[in-house]
């Protein structure tokens, strides 16, 4: 995923990312709902506390599954607890990335990269990994955060996402953030 920075969200801080208030203003089912349906397999990247990994887990069902992947094994262990004993825990697996790679070889329906793209030190390799990744029409969402990514920093990132074989779909509405929604070709 890239080398680990100094500026990846520390696991100290990780309740700020997982509230009350960031859910009513970035309702993880409604940002994820048009994509994430019964049955698919979703990749989590950077997926923190997992914030959306729960969310995932509860779109895809009893038959679907969600990687949860992040570098820092305490994000991980988070996510853990939170899930423990419930009906989410078979659905979530928790997956430890190393620095250079996701690090995951299933084929995967739908991937979420929420804030963690600008963390990445080598987003050529992460796009090339991310669409190999991605099944056929198979989607990536990608979503930045405005105050720490510049429209022209967001351009180049989508520009490596295209040059990996994604293609651009739209930009969904998400509240404080830049946006898009990326596909597969059907074909490559």
């Amino acid at each position: 995923m890239g080398q680990r920075a100094s500026h990846v969200c520390p696991v100290e801080i990780a309740g700020s990312l997982d509230n009350t208030i960031r859910r009513w203003l970035q309702d993880p089912h409604k940002i994820l709902g048009p994509y994430v349906d019964e049955g698919m397999t979703a990749l989590d990247i950077g997926c923190g506390p997992g914030f959306f990994s729960t969310a995932m887990a509860e779109l895809v069902g009893a038959t679907g599954h969600v990687i949860a992947a992040d570098l820092q094994q305490g994000m991980l262990q988070r996510l853990q607890r939170k899930v423990a004993g419930t009906a989410l825990e078979e659905r979530i697996i928790l997956h430890n990335c190393e620095e250079s790679s996701i690090g995951v070889s299933t084929p995967i329906d739908f991937a979420l990269a929420f804030y963690m793209v600008h963390e990445v030190a080598d987003q050529d390799a992460f796009f090339d990994e991310v669409a190999a990744l991605l099944k056929p029409n198979g989607q990536l969402l990608i979503v930045e955060p405005p105050f720490h990514v510049s429209q022209r920093a967001f351009q180049a990132c989508l520009s490596k996402a295209r040059n990996a074989g994604l293609e651009f779909v739209n930009r969904p509405r998400v509240l404080f953030s830049k946006t898009a929604l990326m596909q597969r070709r059907s074909g490559d």
